[in-house]
C-alpha cells in the first residue's frame, strides 16, 4: 500500500512539473512558431527517447550560455524565469533543427528571450507598413550571363557587421547598407553611414495607411527610409552621427556633413533571377525576411520545410552562391548571403545563409535597389 501511494505521489509530481513547464513554454512561443510546433511536436512526448540529452544538461548549458554572453540577472527570480525560457528555447531549437536540417540550430545570445521579446527588441520591420501601390518598379535586366556565385564583400562594397542592440531598428541598418553599397559603386569610396540619423529624423509615413510611419526602435520600412533620405538630401557618416541604440534623442542632421545621397530607388520584382541581376549590377539590396528561424540559427544554409512569409526583419542581401551542401536532401543548395545587424558573434560572423529558389521565409517578397548620386 505504501509503495503504491509513493508511486501515485511521484506520478502526480511529474505531471504537475510537466504541466508547469508546458505553460512556461507556451508563454514563450510566438505565433510564427505555432505551425512549427504542430508539425514537429506530435510523437515527441519523451525528449530523452529521441537520443537528445540537452534538457538533462540544461543547467550546464545555461551556465555556459551565461558565461559566453556575459548574462547577469538582477534577482534570483529573474534568473529562474530566464532559465525557464532558456529550457523552452532548447526545445524550440530542436524543433527548428528538425525542420531546417541543412542549417545548425542551437544556443545563441537570444536563448533567454521569449519570441515576443525577440521580435520587439531585435526585429523591426513594421508590419503595418506596406509598399505604396505606385512604388517604382526596377526595370527588367538580362540574366543570361549571371555568374554562378557573387559576393559584394569581395569587391569592397560592404562595411563591417554592425549591431542594432536591443532596438527594433533593423530597417535602418538595411537601408544604410544598401546606400553604402550604392555610394561605393558611384564614388569608389566605402563610407559607413548613420543609422541613428534615420532613427532620430526619419518619420516618413505610408500615404495609404494613416499612422504608419517609420518610428525609431518601434520599427520602420526600408522604402520609406529611402524616401526620407531622398527628401532630406542624404545621410551623414556614422562617425559624425554615431549610433546610440535608442530613439529618445532629437534629430541632429547637419546637411553640411552629408556623405551619401540617393539618386533613385525601386522595388525588384518577385523573381530570383531578377533579384540576382539587380544585386550584381546595382550593389547590395535591402530586403525583408521572416526571422522565426534566426533566433536559434548558428551556421549553415537555412532551408526550412515550412516558414511564414510574414515579413518582420530588415537585412541586406550582399551575394549568392551554389555550394551550400544540404546533407538531408543529398544535393547542393543555392543560397543567398545575408548581412545581419546583430553583431559579428551571431550566425556566421554576423551573416546568414538562406536557400534561394522558393521565396523561403519571404526573402524575395520585398526587395529594394538604390542608386547613389555620384559626387
Amino acid at each position: 500500500m505504501a509503495t503504491r501511494f509513493a508511486l501515485l505521489f511521484l506520478s502526480s509530481l511529474l505531471i504537475a512539473t510537466s504541466f508547469r513547464f508546458s505553460l512556461a513554454e507556451a508563454d514563450v512561443t510566438g505565433s510564427d512558431d505555432l505551425l512549427i510546433r504542430q508539425v514537429v511536436d506530435h510523437g515527441e512526448e519523451n525528449d530523452v527517447a529521441l537520443g537528445d540529452n540537452s534538457l538533462l544538461n540544461a543547467d550546464h548549458h545555461f551556465a555556459v550560455f551565461k558565461r559566453k554572453f556575459g548574462k547577469v540577472y538582477g534577482t534570483q527570480e529573474e534568473h529562474d524565469y530566464r532559465f525557464t525560457i532558456f529550457k523552452a528555447n532548447l526545445h524550440r531549437a530542436r524543433r527548428h533543427q528538425k525542420l531546417d536540417p541543412s542549417a545548425v540550430h542551437g544556443v545563441t545570445q537570444f536563448s533567454d528571450l521569449t519570441p515576443r521579446e525577440f521580435r520587439k527588441h531585435f526585429l523591426g520591420v513594421n508590419r503595418k507598413l506596406r509598399l505604396p501601390s505606385d512604388a517604382h518598379k526596377a526595370p527588367i535586366l538580362p540574366t543570361n550571363d549571371l555568374p554562378t556565385g557573387f559576393d559584394w564583400r569581395e569587391h569592397g562594397a560592404v562595411t563591417p557587421v554592425k549591431n542594432q542592440g536591443s532596438c527594433g531598428s533593423c530597417w535602418s541598418f538595411s537601408t544604410t547598407g544598401a546606400l553604402e553599397g550604392a555610394n561605393f559603386l558611384a564614388t569608389g569610396n566605402l563610407v559607413s553611414l548613420s543609422e541613428q540619423q534615420l532613427v532620430d529624423c526619419d518619420h516618413e509615413c505610408d500615404p495609404e495607411e494613416k499612422g504608419s510611419c517609420d518610428s525609431g526602435c518601434n520599427g520602420g520600412l526600408m522604402n520609406s527610409a529611402l524616401e526620407y533620405t531622398l527628401k532630406a538630401g542624404g545621410l551623414m557618416r556614422e562617425e559624425d552621427y554615431p549610433y546610440t541604440g535608442t530613439d529618445r534623442g532629437t534629430c541632429k542632421l547637419d546637411k553640411s556633413k552629408i556623405a551619401a545621397k540617393v539618386s533613385n530607388f525601386s522595388v525588384v520584382t518577385l523573381d530570383e533571377e531578377q533579384i540576382a541581376a539587380n544585386l550584381v549590377k546595382n550593389g547590395p539590396l535591402a530586403v525583408a525576411i521572416n526571422a522565426v528561424y534566426m533566433q536559434t540559427y548558428m551556421k549553415g544554409v537555412s532551408c526550412p520545410y515550412i516558414c511564414s512569409k510574414r515579413l518582420d526583419h530588415g537585412v541586406l542581401l550582399v551575394g549568392y552562391g551554389d555550394s551550400g551542401f544540404a546533407p538531408i536532401r543529398m544535393k547542393e543548395k543555392p543560397y543567398w548571403i545575408i548581412k545581419n545587424s546583430w553583431g559579428p558573434n551571431w550566425g556566421e560572423e554576423g551573416y546568414y545563409k538562406i536557400c534561394r529558389g522558393h521565396n523561403v521565409c519571404g526573402v524575395d517578397s520585398l526587395v529594394s535597389t538604390v542608386a547613389a548620386v555620384s559626387t
